[in-house]
């Protein structure tokens, strides 16, 4: 496959996995059965600020990404993307979707829409243009403090959801449920958006393409750390 067009159909599989991203986060939401950790801080922040779910979802990852000078990170394409497209994307699936009445509808909506976010997540990060602001924290956390990631990612989750909680946010039993079943849910899934045609690990050992020309480093890089991809951003 030529490499543009590889280039450009990676491009779709980002969009279409962080459009996904946003419609799953909203089903969440109009479940009211408990929403992920992020989630309940942004609905915290719609009482104290007169915007939108989505504004403040791309607002705050803003921040975020703010806080990752001090930890040295840099954000790449999908980076900047996930904190643009994921928030009014769910602004517009909120707008779409009533609440359901009836207890069963609702576990019906949440469990849906925790699918969705799992298969959202394998196809945007499989697209190889990085991941979500609320990662690369994490990850900076680590490089940073040396903290070990699930510790950074436990301080981090926990700390959103007791400021989100406090400022009315949505916890319940959906918030237990996504902490601890969206890591399995993703990490299957993975290796199946990494095999498209277009994919990095397809194009770049694709026969017939030829490598560029990259000079013998005088010493061997460091390793990389990188968030596990069964863990989003919410």
């Amino acid at each position: 496959m030529p490499r543009r067009t590889a280039l450009t159909l990676r491009f779709v599989q980002l969009f279409v996995g962080l459009f996904l991203y946003g419609a799953s986060t909203a089903l969440q939401v109009r479940a009211v059965v408990g929403v992920s950790s992020w989630t309940v801080l942004t609905q915290g922040l719609e009482n104290v600020v007169p915007w939108s779910f989505g504004v403040i979802t791309v607002v705050s990852s803003g921040v975020i990404l703010l806080l990752w000078i001090p930890l040295r990170q840099k954000p790449g394409i999908g980076t900047l993307l996930n904190a643009l497209a994921i928030g009014p994307s769910a602004d517009l699936v909120l707008w779409l979707m009533p609440e359901p009445s009836g207890i069963v509808a609702r576990i019906g909506l949440f469990a849906a829409g925790l699918v969705l976010l799992a298969i959202a997540t394998a196809f945007y990060i499989g697209a190889g243009f990085g991941t979500g602001a609320r990662d690369g924290l994490m990850v900076g956390l680590h490089q940073r403090l040396g903290w070990p990631i699930w510790l950074a990612r436990t301080l981090v989750e926990v700390t959103v959801v007791i400021v989100g909680w406090v400022l009315g946010g949505d916890v319940g039993a959906g918030t237990v449920i996504a902490a601890f079943a969206i890591g399995p849910m993703v990490q299957p899934l993975m290796p199946h958006f990494r095999r498209f045609p277009w994919s990095p690990e397809r194009t770049a050992a694709a026969p017939g393409v030829a490598a560029p020309a990259v000079a013998a480093p005088t010493a061997a890089p460091a390793l990389e750390a990188r968030p596990t991809p069964a863990t989003p951003a919410s």
